[in-house]
C-alpha cells in the first residue's frame, strides 16, 4: 500500500494518453509519407538518370565506332578480333585508365551489327531481337554502316537499382525508425508532463468543490497552464475570503441582534416580575429598542439587495447642489446638539443622474458618522465643486482621526475602528457600508483620507450629467 501513492503519480491520465496517441500518430503518418515520397522520387530520378546517362554513352560510343569504320572502311578488324570490344568500349567512353569499368558503361550492355543485320557483337543474354533493346543507326555520310544497340535503363536497373536503391531505402528506414523513436519519447514525455499538471488541477478543483478553499496550485513558468494555476489560486483565495467574510458577517449580525433583544427581554421580564412599573416611560424605552432593531433589519435588507444587484434605485437628472444644501440646512439642530459647527461651500447648479431619496439617505449616514465620532466642540466642512466631468463632494470633520491602516476598512460591515461593540461610540457599524453601496449604485466613488481639520475626510465623485 505504500507504493500506491507513487504509482498513481506515474499513471497516465486520459488527456495524456490522447495527446500521446495524437502526437505519435501524426509523426508516424508524416514519416511514412516522407518515406514513400522520397522512395518514389529516388526511383523516378534514378531511372531518368540511367536513361539519360545510357543514351549519352551510346551516342559517344557510336561516334567512336563510325570514326573507326571510316578509318578501316569495314568491320573486318572487329570480326577478326572480337575480344577487342571491351577495350574499345572503355576507350571510347573514357574509362581506359580506370581500374574497374563503370557499372553504367560495361561492354555487355552494348551490341553491334553491320548494315545487313548480322551481329558483329551479339547482345548479352540473346534478347537483342526481342525489342527490349534500343538501337542507334550508324552511317558514314549517306552510307548506312550498321547499328549500335544498348541495354534499356529499365533492364539495367534490374542489376544496378538493387545496389543503389536498397542502400538508400535502408538509410531511409533507419531515419524513419529514428523519427518514430524520437516521436515516441517526445509524445510520452509531453503527455506525462501535461497529464501530471492537469491531474493536479483536477484534484485541486475537486477539493475546492468539496469546500477546501485552502487548496493552492504551484505556479511554475509563464505558459497558459501557469496562468490557469494562478487564476485558480486567485479564485480559491477569493472563495476563502468570501467564506470567512460570510461567517464573520453572520456572527456579527447575530451579535448585533442579540444585544437589543437581550435588553428587550430583560425589560419585559422586569415588568412581568413587577420590578419595573408598566408605564409610558418604560414603554418608550421598549419602543426605542424595537426601533433600533427595525433600523438594523432595514440596513441589513438594503445591503443584501445591494449584494444581489436588486437595490431599488431610480436614477434621473437632478440638481445635486440643491439636494445637498437642503439636507445640510435641515441638519442644523442635529449638528448643534452634537456640538459641531458647519462650514459649507456648494457650487450652484451642478446636475447629475441620481435618486433624491437615496442621496438623502447617503447624507444622513455621513451626518450620523460625523456626529457620532467627532468630539465636541468640533467642525464639519462640506464642499461641492465640478471638475473634469465630475461633481466632487468633500466631507471632512475634526478630530479624532483614523489611523492610516484603518482607512480601507471603514466601509466594511459592522466594523468599528476601536474594535468594540459599545453603542455609546456609534451605531451598528453599517452606516458607512450602506453609504458605499448607495455610492456604487450611482456609479460614483467614495474615498477616505485624513482631514486637514484633524479628523476624517470623505471624497465623493459623481459623474456629471452630460448635455446629450
Amino acid at each position: 500500500m505504500a507504493l500506491h501513492g507513487p504509482l498513481r503519480q506515474w499513471r497516465p491520465s486520459r488527456l495524456g494518453l490522447k495527446l500521446f496517441a495524437i502526437i505519435l500518430s501524426v509523426n508516424v503518418a508524416i514519416s511514412a509519407s516522407m518515406f514513400m515520397a522520397v522512395s518514389y522520387s529516388i526511383d523516378r530520378g534514378f531511372y531518368d538518370y540511367l536513361n539519360q546517362a545510357q543514351e549519352r554513352r551510346a551516342t559517344l560510343l557510336a561516334d567512336g565506332l563510325v570514326t573507326r569504320w571510316e578509318t578501316q572502311e569495314s568491320w573486318e578488324w572487329l570480326e577478326q578480333s572480337p575480344e577487342r570490344w571491351a577495350s574499345i568500349v572503355r576507350f571510347e567512353l573514357g574509362q581506359e585508365h580506370q581500374d574497374r569499368p563503370s557499372p553504367l558503361g560495361e561492354a555487355r550492355d552494348f551490341a553491334l551489327r553491320n548494315a545487313d543485320g548480322r551481329f558483329l557483337v551479339p547482345a548479352n543474354g540473346g534478347r537483342a531481337g526481342s525489342g527490349n533493346w534500343h538501337w542507334l543507326n550508324l552511317s558514314s555520310g549517306e552510307e548506312a554502316i550498321g547499328a549500335l544497340g544498348f541495354r534499356p535503363p529499365r533492364e539495367m536497373m534490374e542489376r544496378m537499382e538493387s545496389r543503389f536503391l536498397e542502400r538508400q531505402q535502408r538509410n531511409l528506414i533507419l531515419i524513419v525508425i529514428s523519427l518514430c523513436m524520437a516521436s515516441l519519447l517526445l509524445a510520452g514525455g509531453l503527455s506525462w508532463w501535461l497529464g501530471r499538471r492537469t491531474r493536479a488541477l483536477a484534484g485541486a478543483t475537486l477539493r475546492l468543490t468539496e469546500g477546501d478553499y485552502t487548496t493552492r496550485l504551484p505556479e511554475r513558468g509563464r505558459d497558459e497552464l501557469s496562468r490557469l494555476a494562478r487564476d485558480f489560486n486567485v479564485l480559491a483565495a477569493t472563495l476563502e475570503a468570501s467564506r470567512d467574510a460570510r461567517a464573520r458577517w453572520v456572527s456579527d449580525t447575530a451579535h448585533e441582534l442579540r444585544t437589543p433583544l437581550a435588553v428587550l427581554r430583560g425589560e419585559i421580564e422586569a415588568m412581568q416580575d413587577g420590578i419595573r412599573p408598566l408605564n409610558q416611560e418604560n414603554l418608550s424605552s421598549l419602543a426605542q429598542e424595537v426601533s433600533q432593531l427595525e433600523r438594523l433589519v432595514t440596513d441589513l435588507r438594503l445591503l443584501s439587495q445591494s449584494d444581489a444587484g436588486a437595490l431599488d434605485i431610480q436614477l434621473a437628472p437632478m440638481d445635486l447642489s440643491d439636494c445637498l444644501a437642503s439636507r445640510l440646512a435641515d441638519a442644523d439642530r442635529w449638528l448643534m446638539d452634537s456640538g459641531l459647527t458647519l462650514t459649507e461651500q456648494i457650487a450652484p447648479g451642478i446636475m447629475v443622474r441620481g435618486d433624491a431619496q437615496r442621496l438623502h439617505q447617503l447624507w444622513n449616514n455621513l451626518l450620523d458618522n460625523s456626529c457620532a465620532y467627532t468630539q465636541p466642540p468640533g467642525e464639519l466642512r462640506v464642499t461641492l465643486t465640478a471638475q473634469q466631468g465630475f461633481a466632487i463632494v468633500t466631507w471632512e470633520d475634526s478630530s479624532p482621526g483614523v489611523p492610516e491602516g484603518e482607512l480601507a476598512r471603514l466601509t466594511e460591515r459592522l466594523y468599528r475602528v476601536e474594535g468594540s461593540r459599545n453603542r455609546s461610540s456609534g451605531g451598528s457599524g453599517l452606516g458607512l457600508s450602506i453609504a458605499s453601496a448607495l455610492i456604487n449604485a450611482h456609479g460614483a466613488t467614495l474615498t477616505p483620507s485624513a482631514s486637514t481639520l484633524g479628523g476624517l475626510r470623505w471624497t465623493l465623485r459623481f459623474p456629471l450629467l452630460t448635455s446629450h
